[in-house]
């Protein structure tokens, strides 16, 4: 009996210390979920925290969003607007790189130059124009990107129409240069205004000069006979034959090749001036000696069209000179 009393003890103690050690497992895997428990709710904290964070990040994506929007509407219509108003000007535009390929262009553009939209990127080189008499755009264009002075021309297309053509370097805002812009402007009408007004004023010149009964001529910019009127003919014996186109040196042998009388139309050409009452003696092979007074004066200069000088000339009997001294150079205007 009393074995059996001490072996029930010793199994007593023994689960009384199994006990024990559950129990301290137990209590630490409580301190243990304690402290999951503890980090899960720190987690938990970070993830709402993190939460407020996404939500407020997400307003501020949706208010760029929006203005971005509102940006993106306002560049179409700036767009609208731009695309709008360069196709109503008739102005035809194209913008090339610095490479001279093509950005983009205007619908005027392509009545001057064959293009389509697949030419986009392509070396404006490689395009057909429909210019008369104008070749050199492409280094027209290259040496305005080279020296950023802009260069403007009067081009004809074959269709009968002016240009005024201007070649820019395009500008950014920055000032940064990033190609060039090719204008055409139609100056058709204003063409033919000034064509017709320098026809008319031509003609008007020509009534002139053939209704005075003095000798007049004019000359060109090289000094070769425009034309002459009746008196002129008729009083130094010459006809038109041999005198229109003529340089006015060459007329009658070097007749006309008097030093004073050169250096005075060279001066009206290269300084604009008008010399007046300009007398000189001179012998003339079919009529003798003659004493002439001169007076001059340029034509048109206004028009920018013409370099023409117009040359009256009265004259008288004269003598041998017995001294070319006595030569009266007359009165010189500036």
């Amino acid at each position: 009996m009393g074995r059996r009393l001490d072996a029930l003890r010793q199994e007593l103690q023994a689960k009384e210390e199994i006990l024990q050690t559950a129990n301290e497992e137990l209590r630490s895997s409580n301190e243990e979920m304690q402290s999951i428990n503890e980090e899960l709710q720190s987690t938990n904290e970070e993830l709402e925290t993190s939460k407020e964070e996404l939500q407020s990040v997400n307003e501020e994506l949706a208010t760029v969003n929006s203005e971005l929007q509102n940006k993106v509407i306002d560049l179409t219509r700036a767009n609208n607007d731009m695309n709008n108003l360069l196709a109503g000007t008739g102005i035809g535009t194209v913008f090339v790189d610095h490479g001279l390929c093509i950005l983009r262009f205007t619908p005027a553009a392509t009545n001057i130059i064959n293009l389509i939209k697949s030419d986009i990127g392509r070396p404006v080189g490689h395009i057909v124009s429909n210019l008369e008499g104008y070749d050199t755009l492409l280094a027209d264009t290259q040496a305005v990107l080279d020296t950023l002075v802009p260069k403007e021309v009067e081009v004809h297309s074959r269709t009968g129409l002016w240009y005024a053509m201007r070649i820019l370097p395009y500008r950014t805002l920055e000032n940064v240069i990033e190609g060039a812009v090719i204008t055409f402007t139609d100056i058709t009408e204003s063409k033919q205004v000034r064509m017709a007004l320098t026809t008319a004023q031509a003609r008007l010149a020509e009534a002139v000069v053939a209704t005075v009964r003095e000798p007049l001529i004019v000359l060109d910019a090289g000094l070769r006979v425009v034309s002459a009127n009746r008196a002129f003919y008729n009083i130094f014996n010459v006809s038109p034959e041999i005198t229109l186109g003529k340089v006015l040196y060459g007329l009658g042998n070097g007749q006309w090749d008097i030093p004073e009388l050169r250096t005075l139309l060279e001066d009206i050409l290269a300084r604009n001036i008008e010399f007046n009452d300009f007398e000189v003696t001179h012998e003339f092979e079919s009529i003798g000696w003659r004493t002439l007074r001169l007076n001059a004066r340029r034509l048109f200069e206004e028009l920018g069209e013409s370099e023409l000088i117009l040359l009256a000339i009265e004259v008288s009997v004269g003598s041998r000179p017995q001294d070319q001294a006595d030569t009266n150079n007359g009165e010189i205007s500036f």
